[in-house]
């Protein structure tokens, strides 16, 4: 492939457009990482409190799933951050670019499998348990919308072919 087939519509090198998506993915990361960082500490500090001897076997499997959902979901969206230092000036950037958008896109997802189960332990503890699942649904179908329903539209209709 010649360097003129390389180019985009930025008239940039797969180098150069490498570096412009690696320093956008990381801005991307660093919001969710931050949300992400302080779900996780709260669901630590969870068993620690009194009403946790309180809660049912249920409501105790869904706290447990939750922080393993959390953990999980830190550690792919902590991921590009230290692929990029692992792999920094090995001039493997357009690679190491397309990994660390696949683990920074595992990650949101498992971050919102996370404040779902979330959702549904905290909803499930502070209310008598009815308006629960609709509560959940509504919050899970917004986050579709906003997470991967509108983006998912916006590139279909104003990406030009």
């Amino acid at each position: 492939m010649s360097d003129q087939e390389r180019r985009t519509g930025r008239d940039e090198t797969e180098e150069e457009r490498a570096d412009r998506m690696w320093g956008e993915l990381i801005q991307e990361v660093r919001v969710a990482q931050t949300g992400v960082q302080i779900l996780f500490g709260f669901l630590l500090t969870v068993v620690f409190q009194q009403k946790y001897a309180e809660l049912s076997d249920t409501d105790k499997t869904i706290y447990v799933i939750t922080v393993i959902l959390g953990a999980s979901a830190t550690g792919a969206l902590i991921g590009p951050v230290s692929l990029h230092r692992l792999v920094a000036g090995r001039r493997v950037k357009p690679k190491a670019v397309r990994v660390a958008s696949r683990l920074t896109s595992v990650g949101l997802f498992l971050l919102l499998v996370t404040m779902t189960a979330a959702l549904v332990l905290i909803l499930r503890v502070a209310t008598d348990g009815s308006p629960v699942t609709w509560v959940v649904v509504a919050v899970v179908v917004w986050y579709l919308l906003c997470w991967y329903g509108l983006p998912l539209w916006s590139r279909h209709r104003h990406t030009t072919r």
